[in-house]
Parts: structure tokens; sequence; C-alpha cells
């Protein structure tokens, strides 16, 4: 039995600590998204009375989304299929529209999300010079090192607002700035800041900023691309004139009511929200340092998302501890749920700590609006049981204490 094998009876509920991968749906967001559905099924570009219903609900969410984002105009806001498309037709669309060049160069983090890197790389591949700027032991990019990396035929600067492994925020604004300065488009991938952090788009700087809607309560399959105006975005498929030209294919619009309504209740709850969950977050850390020896924190939780916690625990491999925690009811993740299977070290803690094997040890946990005080308080007394039995096992992974 997994349960006894951890040295654990049988406990429910089941703690989910895994919100940087997703959210559960909120109650009210499936109650719109099934209200949308039933009664209004027409096409958004029709020009039918079913149509034109389909319509209003369409414009009345990017509406809200505009405001509850800080956007100057709704016209702003695109809605994609998630936060990967959002940042991909940011990228490429970017690209694809930039100003003549002979090579066009693309400046990037190494610890971007894989929508952003691997679009990147994809973009390498293709003949454009790309740079990855490196960060520090924190998580860190210095807005100075992205500077100076721009040259005369950058077209594109792209630097997440906060990391979806660590936690860590980046000071996006002054390289936003410098880049609108000299004629470059930025892009930002804000996709685990929504709720989390005060967000606004006019005061942001930036030129296009990707959202996902199943990270704050939404549902999946729908987000949101920031295009601030007066930006030329190239569309990445082809197809019809949906979303002004930018992102062809027949609107869900049960599921962007429900993105909608997910943004808003995000967003309002977001100052009380912040405090509410760094100090579970906190809790959480001081309870994993009093009950495990040689554990190591990643990242700055003084300069970080306050939902996350990402830690190594010396001597075993994140996935082991993971799985292991799986079984005993906690979910936990090794890092971006893109890379689950890939059976990879971290590319973020590698680019943390270069040189070391660091990279194969950390495990995420996240915190979102159903996490309780007496979730947090369990988790502490499942994980130390978990870890011991993991270090007596006789298995290890690369990684050494210290």
């Amino acid at each position: 039995n997994s349960w006894e094998a951890v040295g654990l009876k049988k406990a429910r509920p089941r703690i989910y600590l895994d919100y940087n991968a997703t959210s559960p749906c909120r109650a009210e967001v499936v109650a719109a998204v099934s209200k949308t559905a039933a009664a209004v099924f027409g096409n958004a570009s029709s020009p039918t009375v079913e149509g034109r219903a389909a319509r209003r609900i369409l414009e009345d969410a990017r509406d809200a989304v505009a405001g509850a984002l800080g956007a100057s105009s709704a016209s702003e806001i695109v809605f994609t299929g998630g936060g990967t498309e959002a940042d991909n037709l940011a990228i490429l669309g970017a690209v694809r529209r930039a100003p003549r060049v002979r090579t066009p160069h693309v400046v990037t983090t190494a610890i971007e999300h894989y929508a952003v890197l691997n679009t990147c790389r994809l973009l390498a591949d293709t003949g454009v010079k790309v740079t990855f700027v490196g960060c520090d032991s924190r998580g860190y990019v210095p807005p100075q090192q992205v500077i100076s990396a721009l040259r005369a035929n950058t077209v594109l600067v792209s630097v997440m607002h906060s990391n979806n492994e660590v936690g860590t925020l980046q000071d996006i604004q002054p390289i936003a700035a410098e880049a609108r300065r000299r004629g470059i488009l930025f892009h930002g991938d804000a996709v685990q800041s929504l709720g989390r952090v005060p967000l606004n788009l006019a005061r942001l700087n930036a030129d296009l900023v990707a959202f996902s809607g199943h990270k704050v309560g939404g549902p999946k399959g729908v987000g949101i691309l920031y295009v601030r105006k007066g930006v030329d975005l190239a569309p990445v498929f082809g197809g019809g004139q949906q979303e002004r030209a930018r992102r062809p294919g027949t609107e869900n619009v049960p599921a962007i009511a429900g993105l909608a309504l997910a943004v808003k209740m995000a967003a309002k709850a977001q100052p009380r929200e912040s405090i509410r969950l760094a100090g579970l977050r906190d809790m959480l850390w001081a309870g994993i340092q009093r009950e495990v020896p040689h554990v190591a924190l990643n990242g700055d939780p003084a300069h970080s998302l306050p939902n996350t916690l990402n830690v190594s625990f010396w001597g075993i491999s994140g996935e082991d501890v993971m799985m292991a925690l799986d079984l005993a009811g906690v979910a936990v993740s090794t890092g971006s749920a893109c890379a689950v299977g890939a059976h990879k070290s971290s590319h973020v803690i590698e680019a943390m700590h270069p040189g070391t094997s660091r990279g194969c040890a950390p495990v995420r946990m996240s915190l979102g609006f159903r996490t309780t005080d007496d979730e947090i308080a369990i988790a502490i007394e499942r994980i130390p049981p978990v870890i011991q039995r993991l270090r007596g096992s006789g298995k290890s992974c690369c990684c050494n204490a210290g």
C-alpha cells in the first residue's frame, strides 16, 4: 500500500500544490461557460441574430479583460488558444512584420518558458540570430545585461515577467523602455503573474504580453495576447479575419466568457491574495526547513511570486520526490508542466547554477486560491517521511549534499 510505504495512514483530502501547472476551474467560471454554451451558439463573425448575440458576449469579455489588466483600449486584447499560442503569435508575428533587415536579431533569456525558448530556437534554425542572456543565482536577469545585448538589427526583445519554475520576478520596465526608445518591440510572458502580483499594462512599457486562462481558475485552451495600439503583428496561421486579422478561426465564445470572468475575479482579489499566499508559502518553507535536513531554496523569495516555492532536497531527484509525494497525497512538480516526460534537468536551475548538477533536484510547490492553512500544515506533515524514505532507500541522484 502506497500510504503505508511512506509511513502515513490513508488520509484525505489530497493536497494540491501545483497551481503553476494549472488551477481548478472556479465554480463561477464553470457556470458562466455552461450558461453561454447552452444559450449562445452563434458564430461571432456572422451578421445573424445568433451571431450578433455571440459577438456581444465576445466584445463584453474583451472590455472586461482590458479593464482588469489596465489596457488603454479593448482593441489591444487578442484572444488566443492559450498562453503558448499567445507567446508564439507575439514572437513569430513580430519577427515576420519586422522592418527588412538582412539578418533579424532577437534577444531573450536562458530561463524562459519553453513556449518562448523553443520558439526562439525555431527562429534560430531559420537563420534569425538569437541571443540568450543568462541570469544570476537567484534567477534574476539584470536589465543592463539584456540592454547590452541589443544590436542595430535587433527587432524583438522577449523577457518573462515572472519565472514559472522558481517564481523570480524580472524588472522588465527599463528593458521595455530602452527597447521602445530604439524602435525595438518588447514581449513579456506574464502567464504566472496574473492575479498574483500587481499588473497594469498601460504602465508596463511592453508592446506584447501573454496570459493564460487556466492559471487563474479559468478554462483551459484559451489565452490572451496584449498587443499595444500601433504595433503591427503578422498572423501565425492562415485563415479568416478574426481578432482583427491577428488570430484566424472561429472564437470560442463560451471559453472566452469564462476567461474574462476568471481574469476579473483574479485581478480583484490580487491585493489580498498576494499577502495570503506569501504567508502560506513562507509557512511551508519554514516547516520544511524545520523538519527536513539538507534542503536548499531555489530563487529569490524577496522578489518572487508570492505563491511559488522551489526547493532541492539534496541527494534525491526531484522526479522521485514528485512521484513519492503524489502517492502520499501531495501534488507538486519538478518545474514546467510542458517539460514533463522529457526526463531532463531544469534548464532554469542549470542557468542559475551553471557547472553543477543541481538541476536534477528541484521540486516546485505552487499555491492558489483554494490553498488553506490546514492544507499547508498537512503538507508539512507528509513531506518529511517521504524524503526520509527516499534517502534511506539507497536511491540517489547526481547531486550531492552541498
